[in-house]
């Protein structure tokens, strides 16, 4: 989704959110540490973290071409991009033949339409839109050989029950699987301030109940911080990450705000720790604001410092 919409959502979801808590997942069933990945903690080590470097393609220049905001991505040094899902044929070409050229990889797909239609709504043709969107997005993942889909499943809000949002969205997502695994493209189900899925432990849950391995997690470092800690997501999803997004979020006087990488509440060294214990050796892609050279570098090297670095 675009920047100026997902910050919109947020401030609009702030208040819900605060009051969040947990007890038992959204079928009343309780979950048992059986239910729950095991993460290897016996020797995560100091050794660097094996992770690809990459940000999302809206934090390139708009004011640049397609080949020369990929070729930045480059000279900033990141080695991934995620692109947005992308209608138009011979777009999709180009970025391709654009990533190509940089030697950058389009790892990811960020789909583009499960806010204004989500899978959870009772409105069938927003449904099936939300359907169409993310058959698009599965086959601009293969035309880039990208290997996953950024999925928000679903939005709780007054006309959605959770047990709707819930049950609903796993009923369409089911539809999308066949799909996935044709193409061999894992939706990644992401958490975000949508009033759905506020715990790691019902994150997994929902993750588990698909019983697909094309189904995984896409875990955001920043968007857990007002109402719990990434290191404990992180241990608790275990192997179910197959993407994470970078952002900071910082508490302040009066409200919050989003904030450069290492600027904000988030405990990167507890972060870092927590990625090595459960093995993580994916795409690490920054979600911040655009900007130039020497910003995109700073945040290059923000990445390394954080958690490249031992």
């Amino acid at each position: 989704m675009r920047d100026a919409t997902r910050r919109h959502f947020l401030k609009a979801s702030l208040a819900a959110t605060c009051a969040a808590g947990w007890a038992d997942n959204a079928l009343g069933k309780s979950i048992s540490a059986n239910d729950l990945p095991l993460s290897d903690r016996s020797n995560p080590g100091s050794s660097p973290l094996q992770l690809k470097k990459g940000l999302v393609y809206s934090m390139l220049p708009e004011t640049l071409g397609v080949p020369d905001r990929f070729l930045l991505a480059r000279d900033a040094g990141f080695e991934v991009v995620q692109a947005p899902t992308t209608l138009d044929k011979r777009d999709a070409e180009l970025l391709k033949k654009s990533a190509d050229a940089a030697k950058i990889r389009i790892d990811s797909v960020m789909n583009m339409d499960h806010w204004k239609y989500p899978l959870s709504s009772s409105d069938s043709s927003a449904v099936e839109k939300s359907l169409i969107g993310m058959h698009t997005s599965l086959y601009n993942a293969r035309l880039w050989e990208s290997d996953s889909v950024l999925l928000v499943p679903a939005v709780v809000n007054s006309q959605t029950s959770y047990r709707e949002a819930w049950t609903r969205s796993q009923r369409e997502i089911r539809k999308l699987l066949p799909l996935a695994e044709d193409l061999k493209v894992t939706i990644a189900i992401e958490e975000v301030w949508n009033k759905f899925l506020l715990s790691p432990l019902e994150m997994v849950k929902y993750i588990q109940e698909f019983e697909s391995p094309w189904i995984k997690a896409w875990f955001d470092v920043g968007n857990v911080v007002f109402y719990g800690y990434p290191q404990d997501w992180i241990r608790t999803l275990g192997k179910t990450i197959v993407k994470v997004h970078l952002k900071d979020f910082k508490r302040k006087e009066g409200g919050y705000a989003w904030v450069n990488l290492g600027d904000g509440d988030v405990d990167w060294p507890a972060v870092r720790q927590a990625f090595a214990e459960i093995g993580y050796a994916g795409s690490v892609i920054a979600e911040l604001e655009s900007g130039d050279e020497t910003y995109l570098k700073d945040v290059s090297h923000r990445i390394d410092r954080l958690l490249l670095t031992p």
